[in-house]
């Protein structure tokens, strides 16, 4: 009972029963990324996108990020996006998580190479 009220109710979890209703009239699969999300467009032009698991737009890669916000370029019509070696996957906004990066993240690993002259 609580996850239909959820459904009904609650769009921060994840798409509302409105939001199902309304892709499954409007909405055209144009596609999926690695992260699972599911991309749709009506056919007045506006686009959207429901997140798999949390709703969290950091989650939408380069090649998707484009289409949304109605960039032309290359990667419009082909969403798979040939990535050379050296780059790394993407990655949503690790902010507040146990893998966000902050310098020193393990003590004394870096020693100073000065001394303060307050002690």
């Amino acid at each position: 009972m609580l996850t239909f009220l959820k459904k009904i109710f609650v769009w921060w979890n994840q798409d509302t029963i409105g939001t199902r209703l309304n892709t499954f009239i409007f909405g055209t699969l144009v596609g999926r990324d690695n992260f699972g999300n599911k991309y749709y467009e009506s056919k007045k032009g506006k686009r959207w996108v429901i997140y798999s698991g949390e709703i969290d737009a950091s989650k939408i890669p380069v090649e998707w990020y484009s289409w949304m916000h109605f960039t032309k370029n290359k990667i419009e019509k082909n969403h798979d996006l040939q990535k050379y070696e050296w780059q790394k996957p993407h990655q949503p906004n690790l902010t507040g998580t146990n893998l966000a990066y902050y310098p020193n993240k393990k003590k004394n690993v870096l020693k100073k190479k000065y001394n303060s002259w307050k002690k």
